[in-house]
């Protein structure tokens, strides 16, 4: 699973600040993981406070569009989306990470 890979990183991430007891992580609606399937991977791992906020992807087409793309499908580790105005595929401006936003410690 490749959520486990994401995982890792995070726990990682959080506990080089200490004694770890919640965190807060930003997942894009363009990440190759879905927030919810990330946050319940998570909570089997760790005891810790989860929070996860979503943040809308945004994209910028050559056709002058700038806003939420249209998402065509979401598969294993990928997003694929297009332009809702003209079809083609835009390019990301944001939406599209995993950031771990706030380690809260003991």
């Amino acid at each position: 699973m490749h959520e486990t890979v994401f995982v890792k990183d995070i726990i990682k991430q959080a506990k080089r600040q200490g004694k770890v007891e919640g965190i807060v992580i930003e997942v894009g609606s363009l990440a190759p993981i879905e927030a919810e399937h990330l946050e319940n991977h998570l909570k089997g791992i760790v005891d810790w406070k989860i929070q996860v906020k979503q943040k809308k992807g945004i994209v910028e087409c050559e056709c002058g569009f700038k806003g939420e793309p249209e998402i065509i499908t979401r598969e294993h580790d990928f997003v694929l989306f297009k332009c809702p105005w003209c079809g083609d595929f835009p390019k990301v401006i944001e939406g599209d990470k995993i950031i771990l936003k706030e380690v809260k410690c003991a």
